[in-house]
């Protein structure tokens, strides 16, 4: 980041760093950022910036070219999560220095990603917590981005899968209330979510089976619902097999009508082909077949 021509452009405009601060953040805070030693919240930079001028990316103009193939790695990183792609995307962060970026919503895209996927992988929690801390405690402090939210999400997934309930339940509360209050609020979606569908759907998803799994299956129903509309809103099918994976689980689970199961886990099949989703269509099998039994569906996650 060009911390220079920040204070640069500052100072050509003759506004001391008391003036400069005024409204958005502490004299200390300001001179950590200018002195190089601190980045400030993605919130309160772009706050700065503004009052001289500036935005965030042209801080980071020097590296756009190299910025803007990271953002595409990390962007076909993200799809690749969702895919369960998940030796992929290891491989793919290892290949990624995280101390060469500069731009605050690279880091943050970044930590995310490695720390979600450590949550996904079994990876010892405090090198899963080291990464969300990152987001939460340095690039995040407002907890303004949908960034914080994905971070309680694997926060939720990690302490699930170490049968810690309080702590899983803990966060999926929050991220079950800003789910709600994003679809409700046209601003809060706009400056959270913006075009970002992936993200919000990953909110919903990761939700939903969460309370398939606590055997809240209404909650959970309700969650699948609204993920289905949102794909189907803007086209995105990513998380549609796994979705209707869930629904079909949840309606298992809720003795619903057999042609119901059946018709939805059909849905399940053929949303994996077009997917190319061959994890789920792995589990939609063993899914069929435990159903067919009468067996447990505990184990089974999608």
């Amino acid at each position: 980041m060009d911390i220079a021509k920040f204070v640069a452009r500052r100072k050509s405009l003759r506004i001391s760093q008391v003036k400069m601060c005024e409204g958005i953040c502490t004299q200390s805070t300001l001179s950590k950022f200018e002195s190089g030693g601190h980045v400030p919240s993605l919130a309160i930079l772009s706050k700065l910036c503004a009052r001289i001028g500036l935005t965030i990316d042209d801080l980071n103009d020097s590296n756009s070219v190299n910025a803007n193939q990271l953002q595409s790695e990390l962007d076909d990183l993200e799809q690749r999560l969702v895919m369960e792609d998940y030796r992929g995307v290891l491989a793919g962060l290892k290949e990624i220095d995280d101390q060469q970026m500069d731009s605050i919503l690279l880091k943050m895209q970044f930590y995310y990603l490695r720390g979600f996927l450590g949550a996904m992988i079994n990876q010892p929690p405090e090198e899963v917590l080291y990464d969300f801390s990152q987001i939460l405690n340095e690039l995040d402090e407002s907890h303004e981005t949908i960034f914080t939210q994905l971070v309680y999400v694997g926060s939720g997934v990690m302490y699930s899968r170490m049968n810690q309930a309080d702590r899983a339940n803990f966060y999926f509360k929050k991220v079950h209330a800003f789910i709600r209050n994003v679809l409700k609020d046209e601003k809060m979606y706009f400056n959270r979510v913006g075009d970002n569908y992936l993200r919000l759907l990953t909110l919903v998803f990761f939700s939903a089976s969460y309370y398939n799994e606590t055997r809240k299956f209404k909650q959970s129903e309700q969650l699948v619902n609204t993920g289905v509309k949102i794909c189907a809103q803007h086209h995105v099918t990513y998380y549609l097999p796994r979705l209707k994976f869930l629904a079909a689980k949840n309606a298992i689970e809720e003795k619903q009508d057999k042609a119901v199961v059946e018709r939805l886990i059909n849905e399940v099949l053929a949303f994996a082909r077009i997917n190319d989703s061959q994890v789920i269509q792995v589990k939609a099998a063993a899914l069929n077949t435990r159903y067919e039994k009468g067996e447990s569906l505990t184990d089974l996650i999608p």
